[in-house]
């Protein structure tokens, strides 16, 4: 019964996780923040294809002398397919110095793009207020292109050799099999290392390693996908004969655009992790109000089991919850039950009121940084939420209702207390 009630927890959270992340993606509007990097990428693949042709250029002139250079040459044009490039026009079938140096320009200028395109998202999914230092920002760019031109360069150099060597009539055919398994392996462990990097580096608050490895792995699977799903339903013959010349340049943006898109939404994913409880909990605290009609928001959130074993405690009739003057370090949502306010009044405790189910108390104090202004004590059987120290600015940081829901009730109470205070003086007064 325990374990099927864990399973259930997971899959309620599992569930809650998926919805908050695509929640939150179109909320941020990640979708044109995915066309905009798709439009930096292909303004930078037109520069970097060029410099790539250059490269090969020198490796043909170093193959006249070397059989390994010879090797290396040939798995290059296989792996970028070069000849088919040509063929397209994306390569010009001579390029020259001052071509290479527009490239290098144009490259730098583009990649710059691209990167503060990237930024620009992940500041939006991963959401901070701090800032990277001036310095950082400008040489960021500069270092970042480079650095990945020159893995991209070594990464597809080795697995093209790979794949040359797996073709080879001297190999076995276990051993061409092995060489095409490591070939595939090489690439997908590096486009994971890529995308981790940029998942545990890029955001100003570093997520958990751990986390960011298991999302940039999701994600390295989900682009593997996409690139054979490409290839298998999309030819860019068909875009050439709808777009003409730009047929080519329509296909790989819409590659990119994709590809963008589920770097974007497994970023999403990421961090919506550490805010499926913030989710959870401000579709508790203001029911149907926190969606209005959205029957699958309720649905995903309806259940409120995994809650209650995370941050849920019971206490009996009588049980204080809450005493005078102590120390301020939680707030708490009464998830069923009523409690009692009371206050301690020339030596004696003072009923000021009581609050049933559904309501939020104890945060006054914590938002004052003040000792505690009453005493709660459970009048009848009570379960409440015990929320930690952070989660209550998490949560007022994340919804606007909740915030003004919060101020509302804060000032309500004030009122009542001081209603009360008054009228605990008038009755002294007739009293003497």
């Amino acid at each position: 019964m325990e374990i099927a009630h864990e399973r259930r927890n997971q899959l309620d959270w599992l569930i809650q996780v998926a919805y908050t992340a695509w929640r939150m993606f179109v909320k941020n509007e990640l979708p044109n923040h995915a066309a905009a990097t798709a439009f930096y990428f292909l303004l930078s693949t037109a520069p970097l294809v060029l410099l790539v042709t250059y490269a090969a250029q020198a490796l043909s002139r170093l193959a006249e002398t070397s059989n390994l250079a010879a090797m290396l040459l040939a798995a290059f044009y296989n792996q970028f397919h070069l000849d088919e490039l040509m063929t397209m026009g994306f390569i010009p079938s001579g390029a020259g110095a001052a071509v290479g140096g527009a490239s290098l320009v144009t490259l730098v200028l583009s990649s710059r793009g691209l990167v503060n395109a990237v930024q620009s998202a992940f500041r939006v999914i991963f959401p901070d207020d701090s800032k990277r230092k001036m310095i950082v920002s400008w040489s960021l760019p500069l270092i970042i292109i480079p650095a990945l031109f020159l893995l991209l360069i070594l990464a597809v150099l080795v697995q093209g050799a790979l794949r040359f060597l797996a073709q080879g009539d001297l190999l076995g055919a276990l051993s061409a099999q092995l060489l095409q398994a490591a070939n595939s392996s090489l690439m997908l462990v590096a486009v994971w290392g890529l995308i981790f990097a940029a998942y545990w580096r890029l955001p100003l608050r570093h997520p958990q390693a751990r986390l960011a490895m298991l999302f940039a792995l999701f994600c390295a699977l989900t682009l593997t996908l996409l690139s054979y799903g490409f290839g298998l339903f999309f030819s860019i013959e068909k875009y050439r004969a709808v777009y003409g010349a730009l047929g080519g340049v329509v296909f790989v943006l819409i590659g990119a655009y994709f590809a963008c898109l589920a770097f974007y939404f497994w970023a999403q994913s990421l961090y919506s992790v550490s805010k499926v409880d913030v989710a959870a909990l401000e579709r508790l605290f203001l029911g149907g109000d926190a969606a209005g009609d959205n029957r699958l928001e309720g649905w995903v959130f309806g259940r409120a089991n995994r809650l209650l074993d995370r941050y849920g405690r019971a206490y009996a009739p009588g049980e204080r919850l809450i005493a005078e003057g102590d120390d301020s370090d939680c707030a708490y949502y009464l998830h069923h039950g009523r409690v009692g306010l009371y206050k301690n009044l020339d030596g004696q405790d003072r009923k000021l009121g009581v609050l049933e189910a559904g309501e939020l108390f104890g945060e006054m104090a914590y938002l004052l940084k003040e000792k505690r202004t009453a005493t709660v004590v459970a009048e009848t059987e009570v379960t409440a939420l015990v929320l930690p120290p952070a989660m209550l600015e998490e949560l007022m940081r994340y919804s606007a209702p909740l915030s003004r829901r919060i101020i509302g009730v804060l000032c309500q109470r004030l009122q009542r207390m001081n209603q009360q205070a008054r009228n605990i003086d008038q009755q002294r007064g007739k009293q003497t």
